[in-house]
């Protein structure tokens, strides 16, 4: 079952200020901001620069009706350009579910990051649709059963 849908703004460098004037201006709650020097180290990868290290990579607002904003900055390997920086998140709370949905939205699409096990979700990916819509699926669940992702 979709757990829930909200829209997430990219930004360039810049989210960390966006994230503070939106909970100003929309009189929201911080429910926690992350930035990429606090995720775990991945084995085999380029460290990131200090730079980059103070870069959102999460963050999360609640608007005082209850609705979600999430924020963050580009991932510094990527290519950030006007107009890509907003996506539509779904949590699902089955990794089959957020699968089947990866894979109708994938059709004609271009997938930017293979569905896979996070350090934030069971199963996490994001693409792009056949109609250019970003989407960033994920699963929350309590136990994680096996599922063949590369069927």
């Amino acid at each position: 079952m979709l757990l829930d849908a909200y829209p997430y703004l990219i930004f360039d460098g810049e989210a960390q200020e966006a994230f503070d004037f939106y909970a100003e201006v929309l009189n929201a709650e911080n429910l926690g901001l992350t930035k990429f020097k606090d995720m775990p180290a991945v084995p085999d990868s380029q460290p990131l620069s200090d730079e980059a290290q103070n870069l959102v990579m999460n963050a999360t607002l609640q608007l005082p009706n209850g609705s979600y904003l999430m924020f963050s900055d580009t991932f510094p390997v990527m290519p950030y350009s006007k107009g890509n920086n907003v996506s539509i998140t779904l949590v699902y709370d089955t990794l089959e579910e957020t699968k089947a949905t990866f894979d109708k939205l994938a059709e004609g699409g271009e997938i930017q990051m293979e569905l896979q096990e996070t350090f934030w979700s069971p199963l996490y990916g994001n693409l792009t649709d056949k109609f250019w819509v970003e989407w960033q699926l994920s699963t929350e669940e309590e136990e994680t059963p096996s599922i063949d992702i590369q069927e």
